[in-house]
């Protein structure tokens, strides 16, 4: 292993870590979808200062929230596209392709993926 891929699986262990906290996916989930301010986020999820301050730091570190200045105010929202990248890397551990909407091949066929995607996946996973 190279030092750029033994730097690689610890950035990688890093962002799994972030992830693998109960407060900080609580955090995720009240962002998704919107922006929302330091005292939103407190309001919202009942997380006091300084342990909402110190989560949120560990999740800028690692590229899954981004923050802008609205006056006085630090605005939080998720950034989706590190979220994305995040699920293809465990499903490619997980040995699931998926395509660049991050979908798999069975969400791709329950939208209309066609036929090709259908012979790929195979009738029997789709049983009710």
């Amino acid at each position: 292993m190279t030092g750029d891929d033994a730097a690689q699986l610890e950035e990688r262990a890093e962002l799994l870590r972030a992830l693998g906290h109960a407060t900080r996916l609580q955090i995720l989930g009240t962002l998704a979808g919107r922006e929302l301010s330091v005292g939103d986020i407190e309001g919202e999820t009942g997380i006091g200062q300084p342990g909402l301050s110190q989560q949120l730091a560990v999740l800028r570190k690692v590229d899954l929230v981004s923050t802008r200045r609205d006056g006085k105010q630090v605005i939080y929202s998720l950034e989706a596209d590190r979220l994305r990248e995040v699920a293809r890397s465990l499903a490619g551990l997980a040995g699931i392709e998926q395509g660049e909407r991050g979908e798999s091949h069975a969400e791709r066929l329950r939208r209309g993926g066609g036929a090709a995607v259908f012979a790929k996946v195979g009738q029997d996973r789709f049983s009710p």
